[in-house]
């Protein structure tokens, strides 16, 4: 089983996604199915990369997810909204781990969720790690 990194380094906020919740996110529980918060947070990833310039996607090099994780602390319901906080903390050589936070939207004094992903940048070439581009590590700044 492999533990949540650790780090005493506070961590920085770098994006918020709001995402609105699906009839078809549900289980018969009638809560949101534990495989749809991965989407969610797959979801505050991407719009967060899609912030940085777009070049690096068509490049040589890239970034693979190592593990990922979340901790369900109270069930989700339809119909909601949501805010996914995406933190980063220091980058290492070559990859470096996003934390997240599931709130509803406007309200984030109870959290419904929690995770990480570790990521790991690669030459696509030879499937092995590389050192982070400097812009890369410049955005995780």
């Amino acid at each position: 089983m492999t533990e949540e990194p650790k780090n005493d380094e506070p961590r920085k906020l770098i994006h918020v996604a709001r995402i609105a919740l699906r009839w078809r996110d549900m289980d018969i529980h009638r809560h949101v199915n534990n495989t749809v918060y991965f989407r969610y947070l797959e979801q505050a990833r991407i719009e967060w990369f899609d912030t940085l310039r777009s070049e690096w996607s068509e490049a040589d090099e890239g970034c693979v997810i190592a593990s990922a994780h979340c901790n369900y602390l109270k069930p989700l319901t339809y119909p909601a909204a949501i805010e996914v906080c995406l933190y980063a903390d220091s980058p290492g050589r070559s990859s470096f781990t996003f934390y997240y936070d599931v709130f509803r939207a406007g309200d984030r004094s109870v959290r419904y969720a929690e995770g990480y992903t570790r990521l790991v940048w690669v030459d696509r070439r030879t499937e092995r790690s590389v050192p982070l581009p400097d812009f890369m590590r410049a955005a995780l700044a």
